[in-house]
């Protein structure tokens, strides 16, 4: 089967989507990736498991996705270049990543008669909802909730498959009316074979060291683990919260830092590639998963969690739904309420007196990584929903 799926960034990096294209091809399909230009990439690439096309777009283009479903301006440059590439290849089906593109993905399925795979990494409408560009006035006047919430819905209905990345995605997919054996689940697994074991350092005391990788805006919640490390230094726990990534709440943390005076206690290492911050995972005592509780941190999974594990990382993590099933689960871990600092530093300041208490939730991790949390079983199910269509 020859296969288009269409991402609406650049790549690479992108582990989810190379992940199932190289899944894909393993089992035999011809894969082809239409993507975003970033810098001057190639505008095709024969890559070993796959072909990218990409194509440069505007920024005022770029920046109208967010009101697509008013104004198609967006709809309208995906629209040819998937034309395009139509009329050059012939595909069999074509795999939408995420919710926004979910309409050319149909109209696709309507013109060429491709089968239609609407893959959802997230709960796009409550995505939009909390993200601060929609609560402007013109966020508003472009992109409402309820428009989001019936274009999943129509669009989920018109999908000839969806993929989701968690149990209670699935679940809540179901709520709209779409038949569970249309859905079919393929998390944000590890590739075993990419990714290599950890030789751990042991337990650090004095400092206490915790880690936390990803992304850092107010949804994350990385505010209330600052407000927690302020906690333990009061009660004279030395910590030390190793912070990696970027995003649109940095200042806004490094403001808090400096007001609650817990500066040698936090390191911001800025966005760093996983080469790069192998002795952070080696010598992190807990890996910290902060998200803030919502409709959407309740449907998805984020990719580092089977890192830690596999990584042999204690976790302590907010009590989102995903995060808390898979921790009590697997026993790799431990939950709190996500907006409870004082219930976090309780928490971390227990396992720095009895640091035995770590040991029980390392080899638990690892192990259910081995056995089921990983990409060769969820890359299955992938070439399993593929299979379908023959």
């Amino acid at each position: 089967m020859k296969i288009l799926i269409v991402l609406d960034h650049p790549f690479p990096p992108h582990a989810r989507v190379e992940n199932e294209m190289r899944s894909l091809t393993e089992a035999g399909h011809e894969v082809h990736l239409a993507c975003l230009q970033s810098n001057q990439e190639p505008l095709t690439e024969k890559m070993p498991y796959c072909t990218v096309h990409r194509r440069p777009i505007s920024k005022f283009i770029y920046k109208t996705s967010v009101g697509v479903l008013k104004f198609p301006f967006y709809f309208n440059y995906w629209r040819r270049f998937v034309k395009d590439l139509f009329a050059a290849e012939h595909f069999d089906a074509i795999h939408i990543c995420d919710l926004p593109l979910a309409q050319v993905g149909y109209e696709a399925k309507c013109k060429y008669g491709a089968h239609f795979v609407l893959d959802l990494f997230e709960n796009w409408p409550v995505l939009l909802q909390l993200s601060p560009h929609t609560q402007t006035f013109l966020g508003k006047l472009l992109s409402t909730h309820r428009q989001w919430v019936e274009y999943e819905k129509k669009m989920c209905a018109l999908a000839d498959k969806i993929v989701v990345v968690v149990d209670e995605a699935k679940t809540r997919i179901e709520g709209l009316g779409i038949p569970a054996e249309k859905i079919v689940v393929v998390s944000n697994t590890l590739n075993l074979s990419q990714f290599d074991p950890m030789k751990r350092k042991g337990f650090s005391k004095d400092p206490f060291r915790m880690l936390y990788v990803g992304g850092i805006n107010y949804h994350r919640g990385i505010q209330y683990v600052i407000q927690a490390v302020s906690l333990l230094k009061k009660r004279g726990i030395e910590v030390h919260f190793d912070l990696v990534g970027s995003g649109s709440y940095v200042e806004t943390i490094k403001g808090m830092i400096e007001e609650l005076n817990v500066a040698d206690n936090v390191t911001l290492h800025g966005f760093k590639l996983f080469t790069e911050i192998c002795d952070l995972y080696e010598s992190a005592n807990v890996a910290l998963i902060p998200h803030i509780k919502s409709g959407h941190t309740d449907n998805t999974i984020p990719h580092k969690i089977f890192q830690y594990m596999y990584a042999e990382i204690p976790m302590v993590v907010s009590n989102c739904d995903p995060l808390v099933r898979i921790v009590n689960e697997t026993h790799s871990g431990v939950s709190y309420h996500y907006n409870q600092p004082e219930e976090l530093a309780g928490i971390l300041a227990d396992f720095y007196e009895h640091p035995e208490k770590l040991g029980n939730y390392i080899q638990h991790g690892r192990q259910a990584v081995i056995d089921k949390y990983n990409w060769e079983v969820d890359g299955r199910r992938l070439v399993g929903l593929y299979a379908c269509f023959a």
